[in-house]
């Protein structure tokens, strides 16, 4: 194994970087993701690797540097060009050992580890592992991306660039990335814009024992036809006069909360308490003008759909469950927008920041899911298979946190066809939670 510090090979910015509300409202850490690649290295292929990151990082100069707390208790980027860490590691086990590659302990080994009793200024943004497989399998690349950094989005535009570097091809000026967040700052004349009513990110009750808290993982694929069979079922209900057809993403998410409700009510759980799904939407065109397309920061917008109780979702037809997500996304206007960045960062969220900052994670109080609750990211729309170095595209892209949560991905299938499911659910339940995600679909799971 070799680590490699790699900085941007020509002089960059050094002035601190304003981050928004925005970026330090979500997850404070590092997010782990995983790509697979089928495909032998060549020899050179790590000192390629560095080449194009150093040349990348001059275009994403922030990415080498660090974060740092201000005066007023908020997090800036501190550019002082400390570098990325580049982790270059072989395993004894074969690409068929891993299985799916889904989250587990086995696949922990391919994600690089950040020591979170350090002081946040002395922790890299971005940390990358390449891990040869024994016997010259294939690959994977692992990634932990600072989350106050940029969203998945600008996470997928930057290792996109890296690859296309990479191959040996040079960044068109339309692919360069705006890293000016300021565009988020409240004007004087916009603190009056009118508020819009929020939901209260709040801890929910604990209320399951130990043993049924536990989670496991399971990548559920569903099919083109499959999600049109969904859809039709979701849009036979009469909706509103003149109302568009229920998305991809609202049957998809509405059939993945209706099948974990349903599973908690089959088991004989005790459930009478409201739940909901939490997610975030993508506001980059919801603003007016909207945010450039290259725009690299989080733009996220998080909320959640107004509480309902088991009997609403299981007595009613799909069609209600998309209903409610539907009215969720519609309300990430820029009224609401607005109202949003205008609260700002509280004590709470800033005592959570300065614990972050010196190291303290212990005393981060982070607002809990709940046990009866879904957390849910979709990807579903990105392009996160473009990230081809030279050696194919990859064969699996993935989340690769073990989450402790009831949590759901929704991310492009590999070879295009529907998308996967990347489901992390109460283990006692995953079972019946799969049979009832393809009852009726007649496919069988991954």
């Amino acid at each position: 194994m070799a680590s490699y510090n790699v900085t941007p090979y020509q002089p960059t910015p050094n002035d601190p970087l304003w981050l928004s509300d925005s970026d330090q409202l979500g997850a404070l850490g590092h997010v782990a993701t995983i790509y697979i690649y089928k495909a032998k290295p060549n020899s050179d292929t790590i000192e390629r690797l560095r080449n194009s990151l150093r040349k990348l990082l001059v275009y994403y100069y922030p990415v080498a540097d660090r974060l740092s707390l201000t005066e007023s208790g908020r997090m800036e980027v501190n550019c002082n060009t400390k570098g990325v860490t580049l982790i270059e590691a072989e395993t004894t086990k074969t690409f068929g050992d891993y299985g799916d590659f889904s989250a587990s302990k086995s696949t922990d080994e391919l994600i690089p580890k950040v020591d979170d009793t350090q002081p946040t200024e002395e922790i890299p943004l971005l940390l990358l592992q390449i891990t040869r497989f024994h016997g010259g399998e294939g690959l994977s690349i692992g990634v932990l991306f600072s989350h106050p950094l940029t969203d998945a989005t600008g996470q997928i535009h930057f290792m996109n660039k890296w690859a296309k570097l990479t191959r040996g091809e040079e960044l068109n000026p339309d692919e360069m990335p705006f890293l000016d967040r300021t565009l988020l700052k409240l004007l004087p004349n916009q603190a009056s814009t009118p508020s819009v009513k929020l939901q209260e990110l709040k801890p929910a009750p604990q209320t399951l024992g130990k043993e049924q808290k536990k989670r496991s993982v399971a990548l559920l694929k569903l099919t083109s036809s499959q999600i049109e069979r969904l859809k039709k079922k979701a849009n036979d209900q009469p909706s509103k006069e003149g109302s568009r057809p229920y998305s991809r993403f609202e049957v998809v998410a509405a059939h993945i909360w209706r099948c974990a409700t349903m599973a908690r009510a089959e088991s004989g759980e005790n459930s009478n308490q409201p739940i909901l799904v939490r997610f975030s939407v993508n506001f980059r065109n919801r603003l007016k003008p909207p945010l450039p397309q290259n725009y690299f920061g989080n733009a996220l917008a998080k909320v959640a759909t107004p509480e309902c109780y088991e009997g609403d979702i299981i007595s009613n037809p799909l069609g209600f469950t998309a209903q409610k997500i539907r009215e969720t996304s519609h309300a990430i206007t820029e009224d609401f927008l607005r109202s949003q960045l205008n609260v700002g960062l509280g004590k709470w969220q800033l005592d959570n920041i300065r614990a972050f900052v010196v190291g303290q994670q212990h005393l981060i109080n982070t607002p809990s899911v709940g046990d009866h609750n879904i957390f849910l990211t979709s990807l579903m729309t990105m392009a996160v298979y473009e990230s081809d170095f030279g050696w194919g595209k990859p064969v699996h892209y993935g989340l690769a946190s073990l989450f402790q949560v009831n949590r759901a991905g929704i991310l492009p299938s590999p070879d295009g066809d529907g998308v996967i499911v990347n489901i992390f659910f109460q283990e006692a339940l995953m079972q019946l939670f799969k049979k009832l995600f393809y009852e009726d679909l007649y496919v069988s799971s991954l």
